[in-house]
């Protein structure tokens, strides 16, 4: 039997070859600056393992072979055995393009992909930096096709001022862009779907302008005009602190100066864990001396806890480390369905 296959047979079965799993770097560069897809399992971008007795495989090879011990059973039954999210950390140098994302339903019909709903956590951010997210007037149709002719669309786009901390979460619809001097997380969908509206005529990498999809981003900006596109949230120290709580994913955010508990086996989902400031330590609750089982993160990196493990600690290596957990919600789920249960009662 081949060590592949003996490793399959112990992830299927009862034994604990599962652990916190780091990848290796997986760093794109653009003409605004680059991308680390930390967790990646995006056909052509998937994330290779680089720790311990998976190191070499690839994520969604290690997922097919235990699909409800890596993502969680409802999980992986919601979303056919396949890794839902994709955790990015950001470097803009420059301003991104404006653009927009479609949701699930056009997503599929037009190009048989998941939709691109995301939320941005920033780590850090220059004087003065600032962010587009949404419309601060309301526009038509026509008047969108017109600006975008003219290269006025900015003009209509709600600009905000941001600094370290600062939440958006941005569901499929809404127009926005990252601009330059910010550093940040993105917790998004598993898509790689973008509608580019406008990119400044600028060239690309490669020198020619970067293809413009304004008639199918048309199609998916929700033009509607919102009284707050930031998303409030705690900070409270040694707290896990709740940013957001979608049907595509949560996301919780933790500081802390000593070893924090997390026992997150009750979401029934994986957990990514990512290092927003300070390296952290992982490590299982039940570690024993098995070091495969402790992983250190290291300040803007991400590993992923197997759902089948997810009861761990944080333990900053350091004075103090911030982190952020995303992951899918499978009681929110559940409280939705006893809700709706005692409606049709």
């Amino acid at each position: 039997m081949s060590n592949t296959e003996d490793r399959t047979l112990m992830v299927a079965g009862m034994g604990m070859d599962l652990y916190p799993l780091l990848f290796e770097p997986n760093r794109k560069t653009l003409v605004w600056g680059t991308e680390d897809w930390t967790v990646s399992a995006v056909p052509g971008s998937e994330s290779v393992v680089a720790n311990g007795s998976w190191a070499g495989t690839k994520l969604d090879r290690l997922i097919s072979l235990c699909p409800e011990r890596v993502l969680g059973a409802d999980v992986a039954q919601a979303n056919g055995g396949r890794m839902p999210l994709l955790m990015k950390i950001i470097d803009a140098r420059q301003d991104l393009s404006i653009q927009v994302h479609p949701n699930d339903e056009m997503a599929m019909r037009k190009h048989g992909k998941s939709g691109k709903s995301e939320m941005w956590y920033i780590m850090d951010a220059k004087p003065g930096a600032t962010l587009y997210a949404g419309f601060n007037e309301q526009i038509t149709q026509n008047e969108y096709s017109t600006m975008v002719t003219f290269g006025t669309i900015t003009q209509v786009l709600a600009r905000h001022k941001v600094g370290k901390g600062d939440v958006f979460y941005l569901p499929a619809g809404r127009v926005h862009a990252i601009c330059g001097g910010i550093r940040l997380a993105e917790i998004q969908q598993s898509s790689d779907v973008t509608y580019r509206i406008f990119d400044y005529n600028r060239p690309g990498i490669d020198g020619k302008p970067r293809e413009l999809h304004t008639k199918l981003a048309q199609q998916a900006i929700d033009f509607n005009v919102y009284p707050e596109y930031r998303t409030q949230h705690r900070q409270d120290f040694e707290k896990a602190n709740e940013i957001i709580d979608t049907p595509h994913f949560s996301a919780k955010v933790i500081e802390t100066g000593r070893p924090f508990h997390r026992d997150m086996m009750k979401y029934g989902s994986f957990i990514i864990v990512t290092s927003l400031e300070g390296d952290c330590i992982v490590r299982l609750s039940e570690a024993g001396h098995d070091s495969e089982q402790q992983v250190v993160v290291p300040a803007g990196s991400s590993c992923l806890i197997p759902a089948a493990v997810a009861n761990y600690y944080l333990i900053p290596v350091q004075s103090s480390a911030k982190v952020l957990e995303a992951f899918i919600n499978n009681r929110r789920s559940l409280g939705r369905q006893v809700i709706d249960f005692f409606h049709m009662a």
